[in-house]
């Protein structure tokens, strides 16, 4: 495993002020060389060669812009690397890659994968991310942002079957209901994955979560069921406290006096009253209670 290191750089404006003006020096010595009568072959031999070695040395500037690494390579060893944004130089020899440091997103295509409970569903996410460690993700990795790609999608398929799309049961986790628990599952898998290589997930969300087509429908008939199940608990709960109330508080003020039959002829009708659909159509009793 590689582990990043700083470079040592010299400044590329020292180089300049210095190799420049001996770059025209040079120039000038060969100019003279050639001049003078009778030329001396090992003069401007000398004066050539010495010219090529700082014309070489010209080669060893390097740009870093912000946000930016140099990874520096020296006949196959790793040198180090030069993240300080500026004008440097460094041996003309070494090889320089550059590795973006910024921050990066990445989304999913939409993959077909089946949950926890076997149903075919769609799902994608949108990874954000940056390399952190310049040699972890230049020589762990053959090419680190396609690992970065193709371990987010694998990340994001077991995370799709660990959990069921929809909750069924009080206190379970799913993908629709838990997504703030979901994304950070999901960040920590892909962190763990990615970690070889360098790279620091700063966010990973679900964009896309549906029912595949071939399913949508029933299971569509199927969320409206469940939602009608439960309202008609609450409308139930809430008809029974309020028939409860009404006799207790008949009884309680002395209004009327019911037998068992007649408590349970007007639980029934309050109850239908406050459970029907439509509203109650009321009809007046000229007569007594029994009648």
């Amino acid at each position: 495993m590689w582990r990043e290191k700083d470079a040592r750089p010299i400044s590329g404006w020292l180089i300049v002020f210095t190799l420049g003006p001996l770059f025209f020096f040079l120039i000038w010595g060969l100019v003279q060389s050639v001049k003078h009568s009778p030329p001396n072959p090992w003069a401007i031999l000398g004066w050539i060669l010495a010219l090529a070695i700082d014309g070489f040395l010209l080669a060893g500037f390097i740009v870093v812009e912000p946000s930016e690494g140099k990874v520096v390579l020296l006949f196959g060893k790793y040198v180090g690397t030069i993240k300080n944004a500026g004008f440097w130089w460094m041996n003309p020899l070494c090889t320089k890659r550059s590795v973006s440091l910024r921050v990066r997103n990445f989304e999913s295509g939409k993959l077909k994968v089946n949950d926890h409970d076997g149903n075919p569903i769609e799902i994608a996410a949108v990874v954000v991310w940056r390399v952190v460690e310049t040699a972890e993700a230049m020589f762990n990795v053959d090419d680190y942002q396609n690992f970065v790609h193709v371990q987010s999608e694998a990340a994001l398929r077991n995370l799709a079957t660990s959990y069921p799309y929809d909750q069924h049961e009080e206190g379970q986790k799913a993908l629709r209901s838990h997504t703030g628990e979901i994304a950070e599952r999901l960040k920590a898998e892909i962190q763990d994955r990615l970690a070889r290589a360098g790279v620091d997930v700063i966010e990973a969300r679900i964009s896309h979560l549906a029912y595949a087509p071939e399913i949508a429908n029933a299971m569509l008939r199927r969320q409206q069921a469940s939602a009608i199940i439960a309202a008609r608990q609450k409308i139930v709960e809430g008809a029974v406290s309020m028939v409860e109330m009404a006799l207790e508080q008949l009884a309680a003020k002395h209004v009327v006096q019911l037998d068992e039959e007649r408590k349970a002829s007007m639980v029934s009708n309050l109850l239908v009253v406050l459970c029907s659909d439509r509203d109650a159509q009321p009809i007046v009793n000229t007569g007594t209670i029994y009648q």
